[in-house]
């Protein structure tokens, strides 16, 4: 499988939003292309062409130095911690699009590893600048915002949905620090019951991998429990997803975040997050990865 193939491969099987394998797939064939070339794109200087699928940091910082980043370190180069520390004082946007350019490459060499194109991915970690969200950006709802979602998570019933009850599971599962892919991912073969009510389930990631444990809280349990005695059985045999359509087929991470969509907007706290400050000021709607960001009765730890 050549380069151009992985990463079409890759976002057309993945679970991200579109709009994410979009920019992804603008990401990633950008530094394609890079590869690709026969001189230096900044410098015009001759140079060899890059093997991207055995590419590592150094080369993957040579690209983001030469069609991002030149303009803004000056006469310094991007050479290490020094150079992401300025990125991160100076140019804290910027620094962000970086990051978000390093996550798209590193899963681009995780499904690389997954179709078995290469064994070991490079280890990207050290070109990250590591800088959070705008000082006031809201990643998580208040904790007022979180009572009234359970609260209208509770009214949510079959008046509101044919499917109330898997709607329901769905919020627990955010809530608890499921991303919206890892939801829809979960499979029910590894649901594991414990006397105290509580569950720990795994969601397998975009190689299919069991993936990471989750204990669910008995509250999300119960959730669980009220949604299997309902759950119909998919239409085909082989499909494990726990959260079914409503055609008995596996849903798409982009559902979870319709449904909080439609959870809040039978709530005016949660429509209009903040009616004191002028329209352009205001937070967003609630997203499903807010929810997740949120957790059931407290901040996760990550």
């Amino acid at each position: 499988m050549d380069p151009v193939d992985l990463l079409n491969d890759w976002l057309a099987t993945s679970a991200l939003r579109p709009s994410t394998r979009a920019e992804y797939h603008r990401e990633v064939t950008s530094f394609l292309e890079w590869c690709a070339l026969e001189q230096n794109p900044r410098t015009g200087e001759p140079r060899h062409p890059v093997d991207p699928i055995g590419a590592g940091p150094a080369e993957i910082a040579r690209w983001s130095y030469d069609t991002h980043l030149h303009q803004y370190l000056g006469d310094r180069s991007f050479d290490g911690p020094d150079a992401l520390g300025y990125l991160a004082a100076h140019h804290p946007d910027v620094a962000r699009s970086h990051d978000r350019r390093v996550t798209a490459l590193t899963g681009y060499y995780d499904a690389a590893v997954a179709r078995r194109i290469i064994t070991i991915p490079p280890d990207l970690k050290v070109l990250r600048s590591g800088v959070p969200r705008p000082p006031g950006a809201k990643n998580r709802l208040t904790p007022r915002e979180r009572a009234v979602l359970l609260a209208c998570t509770g009214a949510w019933g079959p008046t509101r949905s044919k499917h109330w009850q898997r709607d329901q599971l769905c919020v627990f599962l955010l809530l608890e620090g499921l991303r919206p892919a890892q939801v829809v991912r979960v499979d029910r073969r590894h649901l594991y019951p414990h006397p105290d009510g509580s569950w720990d389930v795994r969601a397998p990631d975009d190689a299919e991998n069991v993936g990471r444990k989750f204990t669910l809280d008995p509250l999300t349990g119960a959730a669980l429990k009220a949604y299997l005695a309902v759950r119909p059985e998919p239409a085909d045999p082989d499909e494990h997803a726990l959260i079914l359509s409503s055609r008995r087929t596996a849903t798409f991470s982009r559902w979870p975040n319709k449904l909080i969509g439609q959870i809040a907007a039978t709530h005016p706290l949660l429509v209009d997050r903040d009616p004191a400050l002028p329209p352009e000021e205001r937070e967003k709607p609630i997203t499903a990865d807010a929810v997740a960001h949120t957790g059931l009765w407290d901040t996760p730890a990550s």
